[in-house]
């Protein structure tokens, strides 16, 4: 047996085991596509997160749109002497009780001549006037533009503009501010300065051509709610489609006399002229208050209501040195519309109103007389032409240019409208239809 045992101990095999050796250009080429794969993995997660993030947002916390801005149809006025005959007879049925004594016309006449107004009193008229304008200030906002330029030596300048504009709105998101966009125009930013100092940053909705008019937007997020329903005031636009509104007496706010915070009393001395531009003519209040060319604020009546928005237009420079206002019912629907995102329409017409003299002695139907067609205008394209009469936008009857203007502020640009013209053929008026598409101004 011990002859064998050498035999077996070399029956086993001795083995060493190698590590295999690293390939690097493998492990290189693997840890670079892994890098990739991930680099693609975390874009496509990222574009994924930025596209569905809002969608999955609004369905968990869905977001409320905001309120649409619609402002009062004007009621219907009633002349001074409307007012005068009214209240006479509400005087006239009032049946005095026993014991009341009535006065006559020369005794209540003999009562008031001799009532002399002194100094005294004509400080009170005019504390009572401030204390007034004190009510108005909560629905003003200052608005100022800010330009940023650099000079030769890369130093940063700023240079700034202001606009008075009136509070108008508030659609559940932002407070919406309407005021003369003409200083604005060339501004890097804007801020609006709130009653009692509080200032927010602006956006500019969208401007109308027509007045040069803008709305403003400020977002209503760092607002507190009691700064916002105990501080601020809405202005409530008035009425001013009265044919005649001379002696009204009204007050002139924000920069009159071109110095912020300024303000001016006086009256309406003329309201019969207008602004004629394409497819609007917009009321102008002309007053005897005196103030700068560089003038702009509103105009308010003495109920606390917004009249009329201060312009630099003038219809005569006889009048150049006296205040004058867009009437704010020529402004409601354009104001409107804007406040709603939404486009003016336009379709290129300038005209005025046919006269009962016209319509009696020549034959002239009513509706909306065409002065002049804009060039390059849809109203060029499809072929109306200067005399044309407008009597019918679709199925809506037009008897004035007045009423041209206020049914196509409800129309949408870019809606196909059907118009009936009246045009003059060898001496006598032939209907047409004409298809047209509204643009936007």
């Amino acid at each position: 047996m011990s002859e064998l045992e050498p035999q077996k101990q070399s029956d086993f095999m001795i083995e060493k085991i190698k590590e295999r050796p690293i390939n690097k250009k493998k492990l290189l080429r693997r840890t670079l596509l892994t890098a990739s794969m991930a680099v693609i993995f975390g874009l496509i997660a990222c574009f994924t997160f930025l596209v569905l993030e809002p969608v999955l947002s609004n369905w968990l916390h869905p977001e409320e749109a905001p309120q649409m801005v619609v402002f009062p149809e004007d009621r219907e006025e009633m002349s001074p002497a409307d007012m005068l005959e009214d209240s006479i007879h509400q005087e006239q049925d009032v049946q005095p009780d026993q014991g009341t004594v009535t006065m006559e016309k020369e005794q209540i006449e003999a009562m008031l001549s001799g009532v002399k107004f002194d100094l005294k009193n004509y400080r009170q008229m005019y504390e009572a006037m401030t204390d007034y304008v004190d009510e108005l200030k909560p629905s003003m906002v200052t608005i100022t533009g800010i330009t940023s330029n650099v000079d030769w030596f890369n130093n940063v300048q700023e240079s700034t503009k202001t606009s008075v504009g009136a509070l108008i709105a508030n659609n559940g998101k932002e407070l919406l501010v309407v005021a003369d966009y003409k200083p604005l125009k060339d501004a890097d930013r804007l801020t609006g300065t709130f009653y009692g100092g509080t200032q927010l940053s602006l956006r500019l909705m969208d401007t109308d051509p027509v007045t040069e008019l803008a709305v403003f937007a400020a977002s209503m997020e760092n607002i507190s709610t009691e700064y916002l329903n105990s501080v601020l005031k809405i202005a409530p636009l008035g009425s001013t489609n009265l044919n005649n509104m001379s002696g009204t007496p009204v007050v002139a706010v924000g920069s009159p006399l071109g110095v912020s915070d300024s303000l001016g009393y006086g009256m309406i001395s003329s309201s019969s002229s207008y602004m004629q531009s394409m497819d609007a003519n917009i009321k102008l209040l002309q007053t005897d208050i005196v103030g700068s060319r560089n003038a702009n604020g509103m105009l308010f009546n003495l109920n606390g209501e917004l009249l009329g928005i201060i312009t630099n237009y003038r219809k005569s420079y006889d009048m150049e040195k006296m205040i004058t206002a867009y009437g704010i019912s020529s402004l409601k629907k354009r104001i409107e519309k804007i406040s709603n995102g939404e486009k003016l329409p336009y379709l290129g017409i300038s005209g005025i109103n046919v006269t009962r003299q016209a319509h009696d002695e020549l034959n002239v139907p009513y509706g909306a007389y065409v002065n002049e067609i804009d060039i390059d205008s849809p109203a060029m394209h499809a072929g109306i032409q200067k005399g044309d009469i407008i009597t019918k936008i679709d199925n809506r009857s037009i008897m004035s240019f007045d009423e041209y203007t206020s049914v196509l502020l409800q129309l949408d640009a870019g809606s196909e409208i059907s118009l009936l013209v009246m045009r003059q053929v060898q001496n006598e008026y032939k209907s047409m239809d004409i298809e047209i598409t509204i643009g936007e101004l």
